[in-house]
């Protein structure tokens, strides 16, 4: 049995790696090639990358594409790029815009993986003949070719299941994560040892194809004339200013909604508001107190489950709501439609409709919907 859980050996195993051109999943391909796997790397072009050449921190755009093929180039393996800026722009930025004007937060990164990198490019891996898929990301995968089950992360820093909660059984089975035992400072040490290209790169930070962050800029761009300004409506009725998009609000935010508010001598606010909801339908923004925002019900919908059959049980466990955030005691149960009613031991505050709701026990990970609406059992 080999290192990734095929009963041959390695230069009869054929990897497909997904190469972005970072550190990560450079060093991928280049321990699976030191191994002595049959690697071919494969870059996807998603969007214009004349919007982001020379940008640090960019995923899949010029700089990274010529970085890819210099590690592969470095590590003696046949790298291919592949153009997939249609289907990135249907599948991911489209949707990114229409669910700012739902008034949502959305969470590209978790569509990319879903219907592009783990769909497209899976079926693409398979057409070469490859027996698995291998990525760059920080988690980890148990058991053998078929039923097999995902992990957070041994270095808890830079776990990345949260943003993997879509991936499917079969997915799954064909999938391989090479260094999700691993910390980030070894991988970088890896690099370095090797001598790739790419040892000192920045991470990535930002969504990669908002190359200034303004995501606004590019709502405005995609959906012009969808942006409109409305009132800014405290939840005891009263009008306290106006806003110039509900795409520029985020449920639990506090700074920059532009109605001042009274402070003390020192500057610091006294009682301060923050966005409760938005009802993009009435172009409204609505704030309030800390207190408005604390639900302990999350409803969620478009359900991926990977853990054992529980349908209609109510189930414990601890559920990722925000990426940033730790893990809460709460109770799963699934209606069996794809939607699951979450209630939380102890009430969240700023939980975002567009976010996901993503389900553990232990280190293990059960799947995860899109968080569709919130409420209070009081």
């Amino acid at each position: 049995m080999n290192s990734l859980g095929f009963d041959k050996a390695p230069g009869d195993t054929r990897v497909v790696v997904a190469m972005s051109g970072g550190v990560d999943s450079s060093v991928t391909a280049a321990i699976l090639r030191q191994e002595g796997y049959d690697v071919v790397g494969i870059t996807l072009q998603l969007y214009d990358h004349g919007m982001t050449v020379g940008k640090k921190g960019a995923c899949c755009a010029g700089q990274d594409i010529y970085d890819a093929k210099r590690v592969a180039d470095a590590i003696d393996i046949p790298h291919y790029v592949l153009d997939y800026e249609s289907r990135f722009r249907q599948s991911v930025i489209e949707d990114f815009a229409d669910s700012y004007l739902r008034g949502e937060t959305p969470i590209p990164c978790v569509r990319c993986n879903q219907t592009v990198k783990f769909k497209d490019l899976l079926a693409q891996a398979q057409d070469l003949g490859a027996d698995c898929l291998a990525t760059g990301h920080y988690v980890r995968r148990e058991g053998g070719v078929s039923g097999a089950h995902m992990l957070r992360g041994a270095d808890s820093s830079r776990d990345q299941s949260y943003f993997l909660f879509a991936t499917t059984q079969e997915q799954l089975d064909y999938l391989r994560f090479p260094l999700g035992d691993k910390p980030k400072a070894e991988t970088r040490a890896i690099a370095d040892r090797l001598g790739l290209p790419v040892a000192d790169k920045p991470d990535s930070q930002d969504i990669c194809f908002v190359p200034t962050g303004g995501y606004a800029a590019i709502v405005q761009k995609l959906r012009p004339g969808a942006i409109e300004p409305g009132e800014i409506v405290h939840v005891d009725g009263r009008v306290m200013g106006r806003h110039q998009g509900v795409i520029n609000y985020t449920v639990g935010q506090r700074k920059g909604l532009g109605i001042g508010g009274r402070k003390t001598a020192e500057g610091e606010e006294l009682d301060p508001l923050y966005v409760v909801r938005l009802e993009p339908e009435k172009h409204r923004v609505v704030v309030g107190p800390r207190t408005a925002l604390a639900r302990d019900v999350v409803l969620v919908k478009e359900v991926n489950w990977l853990g054992p059959d529980a349908v209609g049980v109510p189930l414990p466990v601890a559920v990722k709501l925000r990426s940033a955030q730790p893990a809460s005691p709460a109770t799963v149960l699934l209606h069996g439609d794809g939607t699951a009613r979450v209630e939380l031991e102890q009430p969240q505050y700023g939980v975002s409709p567009g976010q996901a709701a993503v389900f553990y026990q232990g280190d293990r990970l059960l799947g995860g919907g899109w968080i569709s609406g919130t409420a209070s059992r009081a």
